[in-house]
């Protein structure tokens, strides 16, 4: 059975940083991604990386703040995120492709973590 376990979640201030984890049980993904979400709005792409070669992709917003990267000994990945804004604050999702070398939107993932809140202060 396939489980994403995200961890390292919590409240930060503003400029500070966190690091996100999520360990993947039950198998591996040819892709990993990091999406979040706030109420009332859809879940958005915050950055991917491909398994075996370690290519990144990210969203525009995000890009040079937050780095996605993976362990493959320990079969997690991480999201490293710097200079926290106040509107970063979202639940955070881990989310594993099985065929797609790199991906960027919900529909092209096959399972889910269930969510780690963060919270940035001002």
């Amino acid at each position: 059975q396939v489980q994403l376990v995200e961890s390292g979640g919590g409240l930060v201030q503003a400029g500070g940083s966190l690091r996100l984890s999520c360990a993947v049980f039950g198998r591996t993904f040819s892709s990993m991604g990091w999406f979040r979400q706030v109420p009332g709005k859809e879940r958005e792409f915050v950055a991917a990386i491909n398994w075996g070669s370690g290519n990144t992709r990210y969203s525009d917003s995000m890009k040079g703040r937050f780095t996605i990267s993976r362990d493959r000994a320990k079969n997690t990945v991480y999201l490293q995120m710097n200079s926290l804004k106040p509107e970063d604050t979202a639940v955070y999702y881990c989310a594993a492709a099985k065929w797609r070398s790199i991906a960027s939107t919900t529909r092209e993932y096959d399972a889910w973590g269930e969510g780690t809140q963060v919270t940035v202060s001002s």
